[in-house]
């Protein structure tokens, strides 16, 4: 039947206009229009409503116009010279390919109409670039069971449905099946559906048309939802993925029924079926660790080329601290990386930085926010070097030869005074009062009696400090007080006017510097 198709194709592409209205006549079919016109209306009869009586017509007509056997070669239009076939000619020429004509949604006039028009042979015919979706670095493909694919709208109606069956072969339900899995219900191997814009100017993201639905078989398949929003005025955001159809999918030889349910706003866009592999964050940690690493030596070389002497330069840059702590979690690095895009020095940890990229892929670098892509990513042999080397600081800095040194911080001052220590507190049966050990610090001792306290005064820097009152004090040392300051007032009179003296804290520290 394909056969006898494209044989009576071809003897309608060699009729003149009389023959074409002829043909279309006797279906009953308008015969106005251009050739081209009337080559297009007369094809896509042949192609969808071909009866044993329309192919006789046909042949008939073909007969009666040329005179010979329907086996012989159709003869160029225009062209009597040349006894090959019309694609013969396109193929010698170069300038397009041969191109089957059972397909439905072939352009006729495109194809051939300026050629049958006689206007000069057909230009070669450019073909439309097709939509291309990012690589994902957590999923490994396999095959892919529908390349891109536009969604084309059947109707004026805001919400459309484009349905696609296919099936997978054994060796596919084979991978499937024996895949490990990931989590309970969840295959490594599995088939997923992609949506992206139709934007053939290069790789596109994953993109949802708005109102989408995807049901396989019989059963509706989970979108992800949207991210809630905190910020005020700011639409919340859709993770847009790729969709897991593995576990409501014929894991057999029968056909699979997919239909994609979405809104038609204005905007097109296009699906595609793949066969993947998900990888883990882990898995992607030990081939980064394999492929990755740049050697120490590398390294270095970029340090001199980031702190060399720029003669336009006024500032002369002499080093450039790194710090040892991941900007992700503040913790102490483990696998110091970043993006070989990046312009700094300072790293992030690849665990933490693929983890996080594994629950919501962003990949930006968490330094300089810029993109920093999972194929771009190197380990940094001279820092990971440093971290094991350098255990008892969080920064370094990079000196102009390429060496380092550590940046340890500076100790906390000691709480106990460095000056001489003052010790005020009762004295002991000899008149001496106890010392107590203060942080081994020196110590002078003043003595007194009585265990009381009263107003206490401290110079420092040769000014006189405030004066503190203990106001725990009783009545029965406020009396032993008294007497005390009474015989000091008889010994200055004996010794003529000196210093009062302070009374003193129980058993207090008072800085004597």
């Amino acid at each position: 039947m394909a056969a006898e198709l494209v044989e009576a194709k071809n003897m309608v592409m060699s009729f003149r206009v009389s023959d074409l209205q002829m043909l279309l006549g006797f279906v009953g079919r308008s015969k106005s229009g251009l050739k081209h016109e009337l080559v297009t209306r007369a094809l896509q009869l042949v192609q969808f409503d071909c009866s044993p009586e329309l192919f006789k017509k046909i042949k008939e007509l073909y007969e009666t116009r040329y005179a010979k056997k329907s086996s012989e070669p159709v003869p160029q239009p225009h062209r009597p010279l040349d006894p090959l076939t019309m694609h013969s000619t396109y193929d010698r020429a170069g300038t397009v390919p041969r191109t089957p004509l059972t397909g439905p949604n072939i352009d006729y006039p495109v194809l051939y109409g300026k050629y049958l028009n006689g206007l000069g042979r057909l230009p070669a015919k450019t073909l439309k670039p097709e939509v291309r979706l990012v690589k994902l670095p957590f999923f490994n493909m396999l095959d892919e069971l529908l390349k891109p694919t536009e969604l084309v709208p059947q109707n004026n109606e805001k919400l459309q449905e484009s349905p696609c069956i296919f099936a997978l072969t054994p060796r596919q339900v084979e991978l499937i099946r024996n895949s490990r899995e990931l989590q309970p219900g969840v295959k490594a191997v599995q088939v997923v559906l992609r949506i992206c814009y139709s934007d053939t100017s290069g790789p596109q993201e994953d993109q949802y048309p708005p109102n989408i639905a995807v049901k396989v078989n019989h059963s509706y398949c989970s979108v992800p939802g949207y991210y809630p929003s905190n910020k005020p005025g700011v639409e919340p955001k859709r993770p847009c993925r790729p969709i897991n159809l593995t576990h409501l999918m014929y894991l057999s030889s029968a056909t699979n029924r997919i239909t994609v349910t979405w809104g038609n706003y204005g905007k097109s866009y296009s699906v595609a079926l793949y066969l993947v592999r998900q990888l883990t964050s882990s898995e992607l940690l030990q081939r980064l660790k394999t492929i990755g690493v740049k050697h120490p030596e590398l390294c270095k070389a970029l340090v001199k080329e980031k702190l060399r002497l720029d003669p336009d330069s006024e500032i002369a840059t002499t080093g450039v601290r790194v710090s040892l702590i991941c900007p992700l979690v503040k913790m102490r690095l483990s696998v110091p990386c970043r993006a070989e895009t990046c312009a700094h020095l300072q790293c992030f940890d690849a665990v933490f930085y693929l983890q996080m990229n594994e629950k919501k892929p962003t990949w930006l670098c968490p330094v300089c926010d810029k993109p920093a892509p999972y194929d771009q990513l190197i380990i940094d042999g001279l820092l990971s070097k440093i971290l094991s080397e350098c255990e008892d600081a969080d920064e370094i800095e990079y000196l102009v030869d390429g060496s380092w040194c550590p940046i340890r911080a500076e100790k906390e001052r000691s709480c106990s005074p460095q000056c001489p220590i003052l010790v005020l507190g009762t004295s002991d049966t000899n008149g001496l009062l106890s010392t107590p050990n203060v942080n081994g610090g020196g110590s002078s001792v003043l003595g007194g009696s009585g265990g009381g306290g009263g107003t206490v005064g401290s110079v420092e820097n040769g000014k006189p400090g405030a004066d503190v009152v203990d106001l725990t004090l009783d009545s029965s040392s406020s009396s032993e007080e008294e007497e005390e300051e009474e015989e000091d007032e008889e010994d200055e009179d004996d010794e003529g006017p000196r210093p009062k003296r302070r009374c003193p804290f129980q058993k207090g520290l008072v800085s004597a510097c």
